[in-house]
């Protein structure tokens, strides 16, 4: 396991708690080993390097590094957020030197641990058996599947967390509707009752209650809301394919204008009013 942060970290645990003996690298924390090379050194034939780390240049290096040091029959499996596309280049060019390459989404962030991990995974079908005891340790019961050829699992991980961007955006309105009504309702408490019966209730929605729970106004939390860019990456796919994506595509944008202090398009509006009809205008 390449990555020991909050997901390596608890996959670690978990197979590890089921009888797995795993090889560790992180330079951030204590490990098995001290670089990639002592950790291929530290598998036997056939290895299988499994990285949990941020997608991009640290994935894109670690991979290449990875092809030096691994042999025909290896595998990488990259189970970080990287573009789908990446994943297929990184296929082809593992293929090259007989060395294979999984493309794994992994959804269940820290409650993985506990819950288990939900894993979709892309590539051949060989190296994807070898992984098969792996895969059941870290998933719950009917918790993983082959979805495709090399890029699929990345592929198929991207719309999961697009559908998730608006399955969160959907929550947020109606809760932000009652908190704005005019009727002094226990949200906490609403959110609670959804939890049991109601076709609304999710995995998402036990959460909300939780936090809900924890802070009834959400007081101690600022309304900022980043993205990861999986988000951005389904919708441009849906461009791509002419695929009319309205839910994500207004939840990624939502999420676009949590992160503005002041928005210059309101200004424009405003002054727009002003123009063309003397509407009055606030000055800072």
């Amino acid at each position: 396991m390449v990555g020991l942060g909050r997901m390596g970290s608890g996959m670690t645990e978990r197979l590890t708690r089921a009888g797995h003996e795993v090889r560790t690298y992180d330079p951030n924390v204590p490990s098995t080993a001290g670089s990639l090379a002592e950790l291929a050194a530290q598998l036997e034939p056939p290895r299988h390097v499994w990285l949990m780390i941020p997608a991009g240049e640290i994935t894109e290096n670690a991979v290449r590094e990875l092809l030096r040091v691994l042999e025909p029959g290896d595998a990488i499996v990259d189970g970080g957020n990287s573009n789908f596309r990446d994943s297929q280049r990184r296929a082809a060019e593992g293929a090259e030197r007989g060395i294979h390459f999984v493309d794994v989404g992994v959804s269940g962030g820290i409650w993985g641990l506990k819950e288990g991990f939900a894993l979709m995974a892309g590539g051949d079908r060989e190296p994807i058996g070898r992984l098969r005891p792996i895969f059941e340790a870290l998933a719950p019961e009917g918790g993983y599947a082959h979805v495709g050829p090399s890029g699929a699992g990345h592929f198929v991980k991207m719309v999961h967390n697009g559908v998730e961007y608006g399955l969160m955006q959907a929550y947020a309105e109606g809760f932000d509707l009652m908190q704005a009504s005019e009727f002094d309702l226990d949200l906490a408490a609403i959110a609670e009752l959804w939890r049991h019966g109601s076709v609304v209730r999710s995995w998402l929605l036990d959460l909300l209650a939780r936090a809900l729970h924890e802070d009834p106004g959400l007081e101690g939390i600022k309304g900022y809301v980043e993205d990861s860019g999986e988000g951005r990456w389904t919708v441009e796919q849906a461009v791509e394919n002419a695929v009319p994506l309205h839910v994500i595509t207004a939840a990624l944008y939502a999420r676009f204008a949590s992160r503005q202090e002041e928005s210059f398009s309101a200004k424009v509006n405003a002054a727009l009013r002003n123009q063309f009809g003397g509407h009055a205008v606030r000055h800072d």
